[in-house]
């Protein structure tokens, strides 16, 4: 995550300096130049890999049952468990365990800038941040909805989720922003 910052620093420094009559292609020959080309490359697809991966992982959850408190495949998951499962065994990093604290752990995003693995919250209990679930892309999010239910997808559209929408987080070293356009 470290060098990511590093890179885009330099890119922007870079940038912000070179003279108008200067061509990105003198910008490519020092990247090519110092190795950070090849790192850029890699790292753009890590992100997409670790974004994939991630979603995938979701997928696997599909089906598994509502249980409040859980947080396996074999006991039954609530949504907050849920991600939270998701994000450990994928990414190794472990999420605090109510939907509320998720959001304040995590970095607030504009919902224009929702990627594959950023979070979405919604209010379903007359407070904020009551609800929790992974964004899948294309107006989608995986989650574990209510008791008698099962985790499943569902657009955010709908009009139940889109007055209920309380805000998207990116969870900060785990997945970096991707760079895709997803």
């Amino acid at each position: 995550m470290r060098f990511t910052l590093l890179v885009t620093s330099l890119l922007l420094v870079a940038t912000a300096h070179a003279s108008p009559g200067h061509s990105g292609d003198e910008m490519d020959k020092f990247l090519s130049d110092k190795g950070l080309l090849n790192r850029i490359d890699q790292v753009r697809q890590s992100v997409g890999h670790k974004a994939s991966e991630l979603v995938i992982n979701a997928m696997g959850f599909l089906g598994v049952p509502y249980r409040r408190g859980g947080n396996s495949v074999e006991t039954g998951v609530d949504c907050s468990g849920f991600v939270k499962a998701i994000y450990e065994q994928t990414v190794g990093l472990i999420l605090p365990r109510r939907a509320e604290q998720q959001a304040a752990a995590t970095q607030n995003i504009d919902r224009t800038e929702l990627q594959p693995g950023d979070l979405v919250f919604f209010n379903t209990m007359k407070r904020a941040f009551s609800h929790v679930g992974i964004y899948v892309g294309d107006g989608k999010f995986i989650h574990a909805p209510k008791p008698g239910a099962e985790v499943r997808v569902e657009s955010m559209g709908v009009a139940y989720w889109a007055r209920r929408f309380d805000g998207a987080r990116r969870v900060q070293g785990g997945l970096p922003t991707n760079t895709s356009g997803e």
